[in-house]
């Protein structure tokens, strides 16, 4: 795309709001895509500063911000990257989503073609991220812009999309009034941290008897 270049920025893994992060910290990594205009930046920017630009302008290529948090009693340094929504950009972001822990689909409520191209961009994070585990990666569904008084998508529609596709968890949220912009974020990591946690039981529930023959205790999904 002539005329643009990659801009990658944001605080470094080591300083995040002014605190040195831990080296127990847990790092995750996670991605914000969604339509551009739906409010991605605004949602990073009010987590991890607490502020609001109404005048912001849109991200070309993309952009990162670190925040260090606990969550149940965990220390987790939470890597947060933006990534440009025009499909002029696409070649820019998406060699970012490699290594990505989770990502959050976010459209705006009052935008019915960014609720629409949902599908689209978790099929183009599925396609350059090459998770090793498709079924089971954790998306989070993000319908942002509540604090707008034209509804374009029902919470009913949105929520109806999630449980077609995995049961994502959803948040309905605002960064201008700052509403669920906090329990969406800790939402990611508690769906990373849960993923881990059933991947390191199942190993420890594997076994190897004397014969060589594995056993593999069952469990119950829901």
């Amino acid at each position: 795309c002539e005329g643009f270049s990659v801009q990658c920025q944001g605080h470094l893994p080591n300083q995040v709001g002014g605190n040195t992060m831990s080296r127990n910290n847990v790092l995750l990594k996670v991605i914000l895509l969604g339509d551009g205009g739906v409010g991605k930046s605004s949602l990073m920017n009010r987590y991890v500063t607490d502020r609001f630009d109404s005048q912001s302008f849109h991200t070309i290529g993309v952009e990162f911000l670190n925040r260090d948090l606990e969550v149940d009693g965990r220390p987790v340094t939470l890597q947060i990257w933006d990534t440009a929504g025009q499909e002029r950009f696409k070649s820019l972001r998406t060699p970012f989503y490699r290594g990505a822990d989770c990502c959050l689909l976010t459209f705006a409520v009052n935008d019915l073609q960014s609720f629409l191209n949902l599908s689209c961009w978790k099929k183009e994070f599925m396609f350059y991220s090459d998770v090793k585990e498709p079924e089971s990666f954790p998306f989070v569904v993000l319908g942002n812009k509540v604090d707008m008084e034209r509804r374009e998508v029902g919470e009913d529609e949105a929520r109806a999309w999630c449980e077609e596709n995995g049961c994502c968890p959803y948040f309905e949220t605002s960064a201008k009034d700052d509403t669920n912009v906090t329990a969406a974020f800790e939402a990611a990591v508690r769906v990373v941290l849960a993923a881990e946690d059933q991947i390191g039981h199942a190993l420890l529930g594997s076994t190897i008897d004397l014969h060589g023959n594995r056993k593999t205790s069952r469990g119950s999904c829901c």
